[in-house]
């Protein structure tokens, strides 16, 4: 209101300006004229300045309100940005103690999955030595068994051979007579 006012004021100080020259100039014809063009222009100015006077105020309030908004939004959003980077800097001040951490752990879990795989590769060596042995024992005794065999097939052969060689007709006679008594 007050700056509507000041306006007005200097805005009739122009013109009063303006009518003094016209007189001093001398009055003419167009005087006349040119005092209506003045009273236009004032009473223009003051109906202006009347509804800038009238609406500018609210307009400016709500916009300074929602000024203030915005920078109290901007406030609370740099606040959680802060609070965010400050977090993140936290995490990796930290992150020096979180990778020693995780490499203690895979060093260990590491370490674990080595002995469990020397005690598996143990056992399973341990079993297949176990299979070996039973295999070796079994083709050992397969081939004592065939050696058997092949000795009793050659001892047969032998004793065959020595007693046809002994073999005469009398002494094949004189079997057959006796076997032939023992079925009687």
């Amino acid at each position: 209101m007050k700056r509507c006012a000041i306006l007005a004021l200097v805005l009739c100080a122009t013109a009063a300006a303006g009518f003094s020259e016209g007189r001093e100039g001398g009055e003419k014809e167009g005087g006349n004229l040119a005092l209506w063009k003045w009273a236009n222009f004032l009473v223009l100015a003051g109906g202006l300045g009347y509804v800038l006077g009238k609406n500018a105020g609210p307009f400016f309030a709500a916009r300074s309100l929602s000024i203030r908004k915005d920078i109290i939004e901007a406030d609370d959003t740099r606040k959680e940005a802060e609070a965010r980077a400050a977090a993140v800097n936290r995490r990796l001040a930290n992150l020096e103690a979180e990778i020693a951490a995780l490499r203690a752990e895979s060093h260990q879990e590491a370490h674990t999955e080595t002995q469990r795989l020397r005690q598996h590769t143990s056992a399973e060596m341990a079993k297949i030595q176990a299979r070996a042995e039973q295999e070796i024992a079994a083709a050992g005794k397969a081939a004592r068994l065939e050696l058997k065999r092949y000795s009793a097939g050659l001892a047969i052969e032998l004793a065959e051979q020595k007693i046809r060689a002994r073999m005469t007709p009398e002494s094949q006679d004189a079997l057959v007579r006796g076997f032939v008594r023992d079925l009687k």
